[in-house]
């Protein structure tokens, strides 16, 4: 007799998913068009525009659509790369909306009002602070997609952003683009938003930004025009010359780095010293370089392409020795009472940084005196007055008997004047 074979059956718990489970589709466009109805209900008064966006963020998925969200704010529909705008493939919605900054009047007060729709809409959303600034960042990568007058109302409302604090000048370097940079489209544009962050920011603050930023104001001139006369005939044009004399204290810190670095290498490399007077020489005229500014540059490349004696009785040979080498170069750069007490003071602030060398400063002076590189003058104005504070106890007792010397045969030589 056959038994009937049971068929298999799947076993297990058949589970529900539920409705708040289920993930949904990512739709951009779905969520512009309603952003977009939105703003055409609260028409041109941005007021309304920003308590829409208030209300709305309750309601849609801002955290998720920030992207969206910004590019509708800033370009009135979704961007594309490049800076194209989305369009609608059946043509039955509008892709675009009137209500952003690339569509206002363009002028400082209405985009004003665009800067505080954003600053309300972040305030009250904190999380969309760090889309925010990746939006900006898109933004600048994106401007050669837009029109010239397009590119200028994003230049002021930059301006603002970043004289309110709401955007980070980290940013800025996405505007060093090669192509950017060689249709000069990076250089117009930073020239408007500087001009608008220098209505709203002391000069100062400005450039101590632009700095930190990692932005150089030189990388936006083509290649072939990257020198400082150049950028100083941009800036003139654009009326920006309050950024002039701080720029060119910027660069003239890179050529002084430059010039030290080389220097060293020439006196490790042993070039006589008629060479490397000539040459500090030239360059401190090209760059119009103050005398007191270049030999503390010098002395601290002579005693840094040195490798120093740990014994100190040695130490001290070699080191007046090698100072001694050095005369004519010092002599050369110490033509006014500035730089000689310059040097000094610099020599002083060395031989307190290098403890081996505390007890040479009185040695070191005495020699430059003798050779004539420091004055009697400047010496007793260094004692009086012109010292720095670093080891100034130690420094002074050092010198009180060269000082008091000095002292008594300027004593002298006037008695027997009047004789």
């Amino acid at each position: 007799m056959s038994q009937k074979v049971e068929k298999p059956t799947l076993s297990g718990q058949r589970l529900k998913t539920r409705k708040r489970d289920e993930k949904e589709k990512y739709d951009p466009v779905a969520f512009r068009d309603t952003i977009i109805r939105g703003f055409n209900e609260a028409g041109n008064d941005l007021d309304k525009v920003s308590k829409y966006l208030d209300a709305a963020g309750n309601k849609l998925d801002y955290r998720r659509y920030a992207e969206a969200l910004f590019d509708i704010l800033f370009a009135g529909g979704l961007l594309a790369p490049g800076g194209s705008i989305v369009g609608d493939e059946d043509h039955s919605k509008v892709a675009r909306t009137e209500v952003c900054v690339l569509k206002s009047q363009g002028d400082l007060e209405s985009i004003t009002q665009y800067v505080q729709v954003f600053n309300k809409l972040i305030r009250r959303y904190k999380y969309l602070e760090k889309y925010f600034q990746d939006e900006v960042k898109k933004v600048l990568l994106f401007l050669k997609g837009f029109t010239p007058e397009e590119r200028n109302k994003l230049a002021i409302i930059m301006g603002l952003f970043l004289a309110s604090g709401q955007v980070v000048p980290t940013c800025l370097p996405a505007l060093k683009q090669d192509a950017l940079v060689k249709e000069g489209i990076a250089m117009e544009f930073t020239l408007l938003m500087l001009r608008t962050w220098l209505n709203e920011k002391d000069v100062t603050s400005v450039a101590t930004a632009i700095r930190r930023s990692g932005l150089d104001l030189m990388d936006l001139l083509p290649l072939n025009k990257r020198v400082f006369e150049n950028l100083a005939i941009v800036l003139a044009d654009a009326k920006l010359e309050a950024l002039i004399s701080l720029e060119r204290d910027k660069q003239s810190v890179g050529v002084k780095k430059d010039l030290q670095s080389s220097l060293t290498e020439r006196i490790n490399d042993g070039e006589p010293i008629k060479e490397t007077v000539a040459y500090v020489l030239e360059t401190s005229k090209k760059y119009s370089f103050n005398e007191n500014e270049i030999v503390v540059l010098v002395w601290t490349a002579m005693m840094a392409s040195v490798e120093w004696n740990k014994k100190e009785d040695l130490l001290q040979e070699q080191a007046l020795k090698h100072v001694k080498m050095y005369v004519p170069l010092l002599s050369a750069l110490t033509t006014q009472n500035k730089s000689e007490l310059a040097l000094v003071v610099k020599i002083q602030e060395y031989c307190y940084d290098h403890m081996t060398f505390m007890k040479m400063f009185q040695k070191i002076i005495v020699l430059l005196y003798k050779v004539e590189v420091l004055s009697e003058e400047v010496v007793l104005l260094w004692y009086k007055e012109g010292h720095s504070t670093k080891g100034k106890s130690v420094f002074l007792d050092q010198m009180k008997k060269f000082v008091e010397w000095l002292q008594s045969a300027e004593e002298e030589s006037d008695s027997g004047d009047d004789d």
